[in-house]
């Protein structure tokens, strides 16, 4: 059973409103990460077309989509919170938001795309590295995308 968008209070609705949709701090420092060593990507884009969820690093020629997940948006195993005011409401939301995020990326993968997702507590540079390795993973030919060995993945 759904239960309805709760009322709010003017403090709450104003601070819900300044948290970022994209260019959060853990976002920038990866993508400071990423282009320091050289590799380029789209920002905040749909991985394919017609698709209304947006990654927030997408390396098109690689099929490589990347999110940073909030901790407490997508459920973090280690970092988790759930809200007492209206408990259920939230449940549902947070629940609905873990499952758009493994239904993304099942659609991705069915499509052949790569998806590497980040908590937002990660270290930059360890997500980098993830991030990194699934750049060099063999990329299903395509006119765009050459299928032989792959150069590029010795940048560091």
């Amino acid at each position: 059973m759904s239960v309805g968008r709760p009322t709010t209070d003017a403090a709450t609705s104003a601070r819900m409103s300044r948290q970022r949709r994209t260019g959060t701090a853990p976002e920038t420092a990866l993508r400071k990460e990423l282009h320091r060593r050289g590799r380029r990507y789209f920002v905040d884009r749909a991985p394919l077309p017609g698709m209304r969820r947006r990654a927030d690093l997408v390396f098109p020629r690689h099929r490589v989509a990347v999110y940073v997940d909030g901790c407490f948006w997508h459920c973090c195993p280690e970092h988790a919170t759930y809200p007492k005011n209206n408990a259920q409401w939230w449940a549902e939301k947070l629940a609905g938001n873990v499952t758009r995020d493994r239904d993304t990326d099942v659609r991705l993968a069915e499509a052949g795309w790569t998806v590497v997702r980040i908590w937002e507590h990660e270290d930059a540079a360890a997500a980098a590295d993830r991030v990194q390795a699934a750049l060099c993973l063999p990329t299903p030919p395509t006119p765009q995308a050459p299928s032989s060995d792959h150069p590029r993945c010795s940048r560091r």
